[in-house]
């Protein structure tokens, strides 16, 4: 009995060790793989991130830049090294930037939430200068924190990062950085590659704001916007109680932002746009401490209007577009900040004068200036910008595009900066009294000029070649006795003389 009974329990014991390991060999179910899907609800390029109801798209471009007679890609050469045109001014100036942008988009019961993020990675040429000793230079490479290394160091540059966007959209709303709503459709680019263009704002880098834009159907909108002035949109609050020609931008704290309105219409013939701004000028002190005093703030405004025509007679998706500009204290709405190179222009020139060592041409445009005890001036300017787009084929199109802009100082103005009946002001005053100035006004006008041609082979690699034009029309006259040791230039009589200047920009890029 006791060995039957070991048998049924020795059976059942070996059943159940069988049955835990035929059970342990079952397959066991897999968790489902999460695949991308393809997100069709905003368009071509979009993809739903995984286990969420957000659709992402990523985008960019890889650039190479060779700008022609110029320290810069590719800004006016109006200033410093650029401005020179001696042995300083490179013949050449390189450049490689990677563009890489993040859109993302979740549909809400409020309308779409969007987001908006784009970065650049560049490695860009920089210049040579004066070094320490007299008939010694320096390389001083971009995206170095320490000083300029000598160039037999071995020491280079690691290149630089720049955001140009990033921003939130939900429910109308725009927050964060993204380009102006005064700017053109087109932005700084009417049919051009040329960053320094007049005759309106650019902002292509982006301007931190909060705006508010209502659809009214049709192709029909209105933008409200409050942006940041303090970075892109300060032309100068010049304190003529300073030493220099135009004494010195004297800016306080941020006190208020730049209020903007837009009206746009978009339809199938083309766009039309009008933007108003107001900015307001807030000055520090007279001196170094509250107690020396300062002027009143001083608000200025811009206005200007923006029109694009589509399919014209002259060929399949020929535009043409064009923008005008007036501004009064508020100069940056038409001198753009890739415009001015710090504001100023200095361009250096031959001549034919007898007993002069050369030429050179001034322009400064700030958006007001003041002398001591006085109140600010404001800065008025006119300027338009355009270009006519023409498709040869689906490959090939030209653009001619041009600019030009108008500054004018009042005459309270033109007496802190020139003096009465040729003695005094500060622009005398800094060439030793200026007795060979025959003409003192900085009033002056720059006009622009340019074509394009882009070659594209296939779908989004694009070559162009782009060459600029520009002159100086300054209003000063005579001669004056300076120097600008830190592009080359010797202490010498210079006449006071308009400039002119061309660039030439070759250009890779391959849309992603």
């Amino acid at each position: 009995m006791k060995l039957a009974k070991s048998l049924i329990l020795g059976s059942a014991a070996a059943l159940v060790a069988v049955g835990g390991a035929q059970a342990a060999d079952l397959p066991v179910k897999a968790k489902a793989v999460e695949y991308v899907k393809v997100c069709s609800l905003y368009g071509p390029g979009f993809y739903y991130i995984p286990g969420t109801d957000t659709c992402i798209k990523l985008g960019g471009f890889v650039r190479a830049d060779v700008v022609v007679n110029g320290n810069s890609v590719y800004g006016p050469n109006y200033n410093g090294a650029s401005g020179a045109n001696n042995r300083f001014t490179n013949g050449y100036t390189w450049r490689s930037r990677e563009d890489f942008n993040i859109d993302t988009r979740t549909a809400t019961e409020y309308g779409v939430v969007r987001t908006y993020f784009d970065a650049v990675f560049t490695w860009t040429t920089d210049s040579y200068g004066p070094g320490a000793a007299a008939g010694s230079t320096i390389y001083s490479p971009i995206g170095t924190s320490s000083a300029p290394n000598n160039a037999g160091s071995g020491n280079v540059a690691a290149g630089t990062v720049g955001v140009y966007y990033a921003f939130i959209q939900f429910a109308g709303f725009t927050m964060g950085k993204a380009v102006s709503q005064f700017a053109a459709p087109w932005n700084g680019y009417p049919g051009n590659n040329y960053d320094g263009l007049v005759g309106g704002v650019s902002t292509t880098n982006g301007i931190n704001q909060f705006t508010y834009t209502a659809q009214f159907g049709n192709g029909v909108s209105l933008a409200l916007s409050a942006q940041d002035q303090a970075a892109y949109m300060q032309a100068g609050v010049n304190n003529l109680s300073v030493a220099g020609a135009y004494g010195s931008s004297d800016y306080a704290g941020t006190i208020a932002p730049d209020f903007v309105a837009a009206l746009k219409v978009d339809q199938a013939w083309g766009i039309f746009q009008a933007s108003i701004a107001a900015h307001d000028n807030h000055a520090a002190y007279y001196g170094a401490t509250e107690v020396t005093g300062h002027p009143d703030d001083k608000w200025g405004w811009a206005g200007a209007l923006a029109l694009s025509i589509k399919n014209i007679p002259t060929g399949p998706g020929d535009t043409i577009n064009i923008q005008g500009v007036y501004t009064d204290g508020a100069t940056r709405y038409n001198i753009q900040e890739l415009a001015s190179q710090a504001g100023s222009i200095a361009i250096y020139g031959g001549s034919s004068l007898p007993g002069v060592y050369g030429s050179v041409g001034f322009g400064t445009a700030p958006d007001t200036v003041f002398g001591p005890g006085g109140q600010q001036q404001s800065v008025k300017t006119w300027g338009m910008r355009g270009a006519y787009t023409h498709n040869w084929d689906p490959y090939w199109n030209t653009s001619l595009y041009g600019a030009f802009a108008s500054i004018m100082y009042n005459d309270t103005a033109k007496s802190l900066i020139c003096g009465v009946g040729g003695v005094g002001g500060t622009f005398r005053a800094a060439f030793g009294g200026g007795a060979g100035i025959t003409n003192c006004n900085p009033d002056y006008n720059i006009g622009q000029i340019g074509v394009i041609t882009r070659w594209t082979p296939v779908k989004n690699l694009t070559f162009s070649a782009d060459v600029t034009y520009s002159h100086l029309d300054q209003k000063y006259a005579g001669t004056i006795t300076t120097a600008a040791a830190a592009v080359g230039k010797p202490t010498a009589t210079y006449e006071l003389k308009n400039q002119d200047t061309v660039q030439m920009l070759f250009r890779a890029q391959r849309n992603w």
